[in-house]
């Protein structure tokens, strides 16, 4: 069955995970930048208090207090005083594809090739999974977060809570937290090839072509289908870069890898 806690409640839970190997400020400020990119960090959502963070994080308070002084520096976080007060994400228009743009700029194709072959592991190994403990009810569930009313979510936010959900009905708490690592790390990338409409709509078809593999019980069918839906989203990818990152809404030829 799936996970009580929801997509969202467990990708804010790897936000704010322990920091592994000890933590420097610009650990800290690249997770937080990272919830920011994936949209698990919303514009106006209210930081955990200095404190808070550093307990969450595995750091000391000094270490959080410099990543939120740098996040503010960029204009990404702001302080108010006062009984509503506390630290805040601002990215007044919503749109985080600059921050994405510039991740996916900062990447080589080697290293993109290189998280996607890690993404695909553990998304398909999920999904072969999925489809050999999910029952009847389970497969509705997924099938009901695709058939979400057409423009009520975000393009992109819909794929990848079918995922997320995809991962919980493995039955493995360690796939399914390093599933949500993932998505955080390399997941939240592929929003920039759901804002294209084409990819899109051919991944949702796609993803409902996972749920009849695990509907019908077809492991092998349902780990090659979520491959394929790597695969594409990590051409898409290297082709933006090619082009030096094509405002969201743009059309990429995925025909010619």
């Amino acid at each position: 069955m799936p996970q009580d806690s929801s997509p969202r409640q467990r990708q804010l839970s790897a936000v704010f995970a322990t920091l592994e190997g000890g933590g420097r400020a610009q650990r800290v400020e690249d997770r937080i930048i990272g919830g920011i990119s994936a949209g698990i960090l919303l514009d106006g959502e209210r930081l955990p208090s200095e404190a808070e963070l550093a307990t969450s994080m595995g750091v000391a308070t000094v270490t959080a207090r410099e990543a939120l002084v740098a996040l503010r520096s960029r204009g990404l976080v702001a302080t108010r005083r006062g009984r509503e007060g506390g630290t805040f994400i601002t990215l007044p228009d919503g749109d985080r594809s600059a921050l994405l743009f510039a991740r996916l700029a900062g990447l080589s194709r080697v290293e993109l090739r290189d998280m996607g072959i890690h993404y695909a592991a553990i998304c398909s190994t999920a999904a072969e999974l999925a489809a050999l403990n999910a029952d009847a009810e389970d497969a509705a569930g997924i099938r009901r977060i695709l058939d979400a009313e057409p423009g009520a979510a975000v393009p992109g936010v819909t794929v990848g809570n079918f995922l997320l959900e995809l991962a919980a009905l493995s039955q493995s708490a360690r796939l399914t937290r390093e599933h949500v690592r993932l998505h955080t790390d390399f997941g939240s990338l592929l929003w920039l090839a759901h804002a294209d409409p084409d990819f899109d709509a051919d991944m949702l078809e796609l993803c409902r072509r996972i749920v009849d593999a695990v509907t019908a019980r077809d492991p092998a069918r349902a780990r090659g289908l979520v491959n394929d839906y790597i695969r594409a989203g990590v051409v898409w990818l290297i082709e933006a870069k090619a082009v030096r990152g094509p405002a969201p809404g743009t059309t990429i030829d995925r025909s010619n890898p």
